[in-house]
């Protein structure tokens, strides 16, 4: 009787240590499943917010250097008197900005080689500049551009499209750090409907503040 009862014990004791490891095997495999669900659920919300703002981003991607950088069309100057031109050098953007510090439109840009300090963009306030014009090169760089307007030492310094040759013809190693990197020997490239644009609408004058911020 006493052995019997010692067995019935131990029985009893394999059963409930069993019993109690096939409940931890669930409860693991259920808490797996719920952080499985979990980060299914946080990947489509980021998925859900990614795609809610491209569809109301007015910037154009991916970036192309022969069409503006917007979607929208650009401002009407004549209807912000007192307009000007903000450049961070550190997110690679240009921003026309109205009297009241609204941003009206905003420019993939590629700024002055942040490397060096002899071909960083200067950072400041100017102003733009009687010189402009459609096209020019540079015999010593090898490159030249169009739809140029200065903003400090008269030609020095300019606003203009990303780098083309002498035959006019666009040097894509160089385009394509538009909006992306810094590149240029001080001055501000943009895209060629943008660099027309701000050659045709930036009266001499206008404010021009440089920023690395």
């Amino acid at each position: 009787m006493h052995y019997i009862f010692k067995r019935t014990l131990i029985i009893t004791a394999v059963v409930f240590l069993v019993a109690i490891f096939i409940a931890n095997i669930s409860g693991s495999h259920h808490a797996r499943e719920i952080k499985r669900e979990q980060a299914v659920a946080v990947k489509t919300q980021k998925k859900h917010a990614n795609r809610h703002e491209h569809k109301n981003s007015v910037m154009r991607t991916p970036i192309d250097y022969n069409k503006p950088s917007e979607t929208k069309p650009y401002p009407d100057v004549n209807k912000y008197p007192g307009f000007w031109v903000k450049v961070s050098t550190k997110r690679q953007r240009v921003y026309i900005m109205s009297k009241s510090n609204k941003v009206l439109y905003t420019m993939y840009c590629s700024s002055g080689n942040l490397k060096s300090k002899n071909t960083a963009s200067p950072t400041g306030t100017y102003h733009i500049q009687a010189e402009r014009g459609d096209y020019f090169y540079s015999a010593s760089e090898h490159e030249g551009a169009l739809n140029y307007v200065s903003w400090l030492d008269h030609g020095v310094y300019m606003f203009h499209s990303v780098p083309v040759d002498q035959n006019r013809h666009v040097i894509k190693s160089e385009a394509k750090k538009l909006g992306k990197s810094s590149g240029s020997h001080g001055c501000i490239r943009l895209s060629f409907p943008d660099s027309r644009w701000m050659n045709h609408n930036l009266p001499e004058g206008t404010k021009v503040v440089i920023e690395n911020d």
